[in-house]
């Protein structure tokens, strides 16, 4: 546990030493309020709720988070520095772990400061502060999920271009799952690939935390979503390094 927390210090120190954070949170925090405020109508919609807001979110994240992840590992790769990352007495599992979790907290620190969203609707109305705090939680898994596909694909590749596209489109495929037009294509020509859809489709199970419904069977699925992404990226490392 050692290990992962110091490979998670020194990887979030590093997102604060360059402009890497300061560009992440500052254009998170404009999206967010621009899309909240303008498309999602906060103040037209009269409620005192912070639906527009988690509306947004995950695709905001689909955007954003790929271009924190593609240069976890493809930048190791392309500077060399991963050999020397891995000459250490840590083993990959502990160093992949240690990535993700400095990523993930650094995605926590950017939705804290969406803080302001929270004060305001609390000012002009009385909302269920609950349901607030679950949206929340749903957002910090849907960042954790979106974070171990990035992360597996910048360790396929040393390109980090490459790692970004590949990074979307998996995430993107992931969020549509549920749409009524991916799944009635797909009922149409595969109905089993419908179900299975359906059954793997992120923004569904998101939209559950945002109504306040926090279920176990959600909770496990993107533990064993984040947990196989981090097998995936374990086993690219050792391939990498066996090469």
């Amino acid at each position: 546990m050692r290990n992962i927390v110091t490979i998670a210090d020194r990887e979030l120190a590093a997102y604060f030493a360059t402009p890497v954070a300061t560009v992440f949170i500052v254009i998170f925090l404009a999206l967010q309020g621009t899309l909240t405020f303008n498309l999602g109508n906060f103040f037209e919609r009269d409620q005192a709720d912070l639906n527009p807001f988690f509306t947004f979110i995950p695709w905001v994240f689909l955007l954003l988070i790929p271009a924190i992840t593609m240069r976890l590992w493809a930048e190791e790769r392309r500077l060399g520095t991963i050999e020397l990352l891995l000459t250490l007495p840590i083993t990959i599992w502990q160093a992949v772990v240690g990535k993700f979790l400095a990523a993930w907290l650094f995605c926590g620190i950017a939705l804290l400061l969406t803080f302001p969203f929270i004060l305001t609707v609390n000012y002009l109305g009385s909302p269920d502060n609950g349901v607030i705090a679950s949206g929340y939680l749903g957002a910090m898994l849907i960042a954790g999920s979106f974070l171990a596909v990035g992360a597996a694909m910048s360790a396929a590749t040393r390109n980090q271009v490459i790692a970004f596209v590949l990074a979307v489109a998996i995430c993107f495929v992931f969020t549509v799952a549920s749409y009524s037009l991916v799944t009635d294509f797909l009922s149409k020509n595969t109905p089993v690939l419908a179900e299975i859809a359906r059954r793997l489709a992120i923004l569904e199970r998101f939209q559950a935390f945002t109504r306040g419904v926090i279920s176990a069977r959600d909770l496990v699925y993107f533990a064993s979503f984040i947990g196989f992404w981090l097998f995936v990226n374990t086993v690219l490392v050792e391939q990498r390094k066996a090469d």
